[in-house]
């Protein structure tokens, strides 16, 4: 069978990111159409050696459309992902908005594929957050082996989670730096160039999670609804000034010992990652390495004594690709081999 795709936000990073990997992916395509919003209309996008012209996502009728992979914004998911889902769709929506409602499956196909097979309750299938989705797929096998009660992350995350314009301000910011201007800050709270900052997304200032950021928030709660609801979290999440691709390191405390070398054995095993062997020439890698790859790399791989069961590990994925478009594919293509 082939399907007819729609992509909503195809104009911006992870919606052009998608209209590639479906491409690279031979994904099984009648027809793909691109939608954004009307000030976008008529862009042209690159499907393979196509260029598709965007139409507007307020106009556009989902009638007869198998697929809808979204980025568009959380707003702009609340109001059309449930028309397009009433229409016959299944949405696979990479917005913060449906993941954690209960009956919408908050997908990782690495880890939690079954709850795929509850997606027809809403037509609607929510993407995790990039840096969730990362770290999630490296811990899935150790989970499975030693059974995780604890993880303490702490991310560095590039500049294009924040959208095109994020990455635009690290550019001009990093230029005038150079020519002894002074750089503005209109999307980051302060200057990314040449700097680090410890907040992404809102702070919260209520409740058990008052002073963590959003990102901090849905690191917990989704790797509770993904993984475990056992597990404990602490995140803590900055932004670097990196353009592509998002590095996070991890300690995890487990129930029972599990060595650096039987966890890269594990890793070896697992579809999706990809280990740096600290025996060969290099015994790390970074996001300037990995951008345009599918695979989540680990390296540094070693015991934490502090804690009776304790491991460390450094943790780097495209952000753009499995932490946002390739995951929604992966959604889709997991969807038609088991459930469709």
């Amino acid at each position: 069978m082939s399907y007819k795709i729609a992509v909503v936000g195809a104009t911006g990073n992870v919606g052009r990111e998608m209209l590639q990997i479906l491409h690279e992916r031979n994904f099984p395509v009648s027809d793909v159409v691109a939608l954004a919003s009307s000030r976008s209309v008529g862009t042209a996008i690159s499907f393979g050696d196509v260029d598709l012209k965007s139409q507007d996502l307020v106009k556009y009728d989902f009638k007869g459309t198998d697929f809808v992979f979204s980025s568009p914004g959380a707003k702009v998911s609340a109001e059309f992902a449930p028309k397009a889902a009433a229409s016959g769709a299944i949405i696979i929506d990479n917005t913060s908005h449906f993941r954690m409602e209960p009956d919408v499956p908050l997908v990782v196909p690495e880890v939690n594929p079954q709850a795929l097979k509850n997606y027809a309750k809403r037509n609607i299938i929510a993407n995790p957050n990039c840096s969730t989705i990362q770290m999630l797929v490296a811990l899935k096998p150790l989970h499975e082996a030693a059974k995780i009660k604890r993880v303490v992350v702490s991310t560095y995350q590039s500049v294009s989670g924040a959208g095109k314009e994020a990455m635009d301000e690290l550019f001009n910011q990093s230029r005038h730096f150079f020519m002894n201007n002074n750089p503005k800050n209109e999307i980051f709270p302060k200057q990314i160039a040449f700097n680090v900052i410890p907040q992404i997304d809102q702070f919260m200032d209520s409740g058990e999670y008052a002073g963590m950021t959003k990102e901090e928030w849905k690191m917990v709660v989704e790797t509770k609804k993904i993984l475990d609801s056992n597990i404990e979290v602490c995140a803590n999440c900055v932004r670097v000034p990196v353009f592509i691709g998002h590095a996070e390191m991890i300690n995890v405390e487990f129930e029972k010992p599990l060595s650096p070398k039987e966890a890269m054995k594990l890793w070896q095993k697992f579809d999706g990652v990809s280990v740096i062997d600290l025996g060969s020439d290099m015994e790390f890698i970074t996001p300037a390495e990995i951008a345009g790859e599918d695979d989540v790399f680990v390296s540094r791989v070693r015991s934490d004594n502090s804690v009776k069961h304790g491991l460390n590990f450094w943790c780097v994925a495209d952000n753009m690709r499995k932490g946002a478009a390739l995951n929604s594919i992966q959604i889709a293509e997991t969807l038609i081999k088991d459930y469709l």
